[in-house]
């Protein structure tokens, strides 16, 4: 039972490292990036076209870097001209997104799955606990963990932190008291894709097989898993994305392997009937 509660927290740890990207650009811009989890999926193929040519350790640093430049520009591109629309047309817009980069995988790739490669330390197999398994799978929590205390540190103590907690109170206010609004946006796709990047490199160092469509059911989960701890807060992503990961590996622990995304989703299910907010999300008042 032991191997599968760690193995639950390193899946959970992957989840929310996607989940924070999620209720970041929720808390700016009341806007669900359906692309988000398909930015995470092109992460993880820049990494095998990388490391095919250039050694792991520019590799990682590099992959990082394009995927921040990606997600900046899915912003620019796609979001920034429908700031002012209704948010249907960006919800439409970002599905969009979703699908461009989803084809265009599946174009250079001909839809075939591509092996991630193995990456130094990670890859290393080790004996913990008495759980044999790769190190991926104990270095996860701890790297989600540290993460998600970093960027609540950065929130809570430096100046663009400010901005973003302005920015996610009241746009419109914050922009009139002269945060440089597009500055906090570009932030925060710069800080969600890094993370992305980050968690596509955990989590297919455990799941080897890249494909066109390997982004969109980890997305979902972590979409789930900031519903969960409540879209908009930081640390009730990372605990919903703790609690789906354990929720699934004990459907596997019970021989329910082949139902546990359908406990994920009867969870959204329960937690939209009875705490629409989530765990740790706050009642919003909407103006009219």
């Amino acid at each position: 039972m032991v191997e599968y509660l760690f193995a639950g927290f390193s899946v959970g740890g992957q989840y929310a490292l996607i989940a924070i990207g999620y209720t970041m650009v929720y808390g700016i811009l009341r806007l669900i990036n359906f692309a988000h989890g398909d930015l995470f999926m092109v992460s993880g193929i820049i990494m095998i076209y990388l490391s095919a040519s250039l050694p792991v350790y520019i590799s990682i640093p590099l992959v990082i870097l394009l995927t921040v430049l990606l997600g900046v520009l899915i912003e620019r591109v796609a979001y920034k001209p429908l700031r002012s629309a209704p948010r249907m047309s960006v919800m439409i817009s970002a599905i969009g997104v979703s699908y461009l980069l989803q084809n265009f995988v599946l174009y250079i790739t001909g839809g075939l799955v591509k092996k991630y490669p193995s990456l130094p330390f990670l890859g290393t197999r080790m004996t913990l606990f008495g759980i044999k398994d790769k190190m991926v799978i104990f270095v996860t929590p701890v790297v989600a963990i540290v993460l998600m205390l970093l960027l609540m540190l950065l929130i809570k103590k430096t100046k663009i932190g400010l901005a973003m907690r302005a920015a996610s109170t009241d746009f419109e206010t914050a922009q009139l008291m002269g945060v440089k609004i597009n500055r906090v946006i570009s932030f925060t796709f710069i800080v969600g894709s890094a993370l992305a990047a980050v968690g596509s490199m955990l989590y297919f160092t455990k799941f080897t097989g890249v494909s066109p469509t390997a982004g969109a059911l980890p997305g979902l989960k972590a979409f789930i898993a900031a519903v969960f701890g409540g879209i908009g807060s930081i640390p009730g992503a990372v605990i919903g994305a703790m609690f789906i990961g354990i929720i699934e590996n004990l459907a596997v622990a019970l021989d329910l392997a082949l139902y546990k995304d359908a406990f994920t989703f009867a969870l959204l299910i329960i937690v939209l009937v009875v705490k629409p907010t989530g765990l740790f999300g706050e009642k919003m008042t909407e103006k009219v």
